[in-house]
């Protein structure tokens, strides 16, 4: 299957280099091999992938076509050779990606929680950064993951475990600090703009992690918007959080990879759900509100 897979492989790789000799180097082969086995592709796929110059190499719209198709079939090839190593290994184990301090405080009593479901197989934690969840999943490095909305859908399918108000993160000494409440308008946030504030925030500041952003808060740089169980595992002295009367509020999910069909994963998300009923914080909760 490796070998099978290997021209598209090389095909990738000089469509992401956009030249031939960064991308033999990338991986590893001699340049002339690599442009003898991009023409035997082309030769056998009946179409010319590259438009090829002294200077720049640039896809034709084939290319551009075949580009858009394969990056996800490998990566789906790369996470299905990894789940199937995984489930030969003597002791297997469900690995759940989580952010720390990011788990709406029931990663603990879900861990208890899955050990008295039928099919439970152990869990082990992936700890992970800002947004990482999804590309974990996707690439075979995680079997589950337990993160905050929004998140890319493309191929995963998730279950809201838990429903909780976000609240503002504001420098302490902001004019709003001591609010009992605000209201999105008064911190200039739009509904739209709720789900990606925080993301956003991250990206732009040039901060790598929810810890950066706060210290940035604190020194009234910026403010944000956070889950309230998160906000609460991230106490700071230079930091204010407020309720906000009118947010939408924020959802954890538990997600795992589309067309799954692993006993063990599906024994943790059962299990995600009744902590989250036990709990009264999950998607029923909501709405009975």
């Amino acid at each position: 299957m490796a070998a099978e897979s290997r021209p598209l492989r090389y095909f990738v790789a000089v469509a992401e280099e956009r030249n031939f000799t960064r991308a033999a180097g990338r991986l590893g082969i001699a340049g002339p091999a690599l442009s003898r086995a991009i023409r035997t592709l082309e030769a056998e796929l009946g179409v010319r992938l590259f438009e090829r110059s002294t200077r720049v190499v640039e896809l034709t719209e084939p290319g551009a076509v075949l580009l858009a198709h394969v990056r996800p079939a490998l990566e789906a090839l790369d996470a299905a050779t990894r789940r199937a190593v995984r489930a030969s290994a003597p002791h297997r184990s469900v690995l759940l990606a989580v952010k720390a301090d990011a788990d709406g405080g029931l990663l603990e009593d879900i861990l208890a929680a899955v050990a008295t479901e039928p099919d439970a197989e152990p869990v082990a934690v992936r700890l992970c950064g800002w947004r990482e969840h999804t590309r974990l999943l996707r690439t075979g490095e995680a079997d589950a993951a337990l993160m905050f909305e929004p998140y890319d859908p493309g191929g995963i399918d998730t279950d809201v475990v838990a429903v909780e108000p976000r609240v503002a993160a504001l420098p302490a000494d902001h004019a709003l600090a001591r609010a009992s409440q605000v209201r999105l308008a008064d911190l200039g946030i739009s509904p739209e703009q709720v789900g990606e504030r925080a993301e956003r925030d991250i990206g732009e500041q040039g901060v790598h992690d929810l810890a950066q952003l706060l210290a940035l808060i604190g020194l009234g740089a910026t403010i944000t918007l956070l889950p309230r169980s998160v906000a609460a595992r991230y106490p700071r002295q230079a930091v204010a959080y407020v309720p906000i009367q009118d947010c939408p509020p924020a959802r954890l999910v538990i997600a795992w990879p589309e067309r799954s069909r692993s006993r063990g994963v599906a024994a943790l998300v059962r299990a995600a759900a009744a902590v989250a009923e036990s709990r009264g914080v999950g998607a029923t909760a909501e709405a009975s509100r």
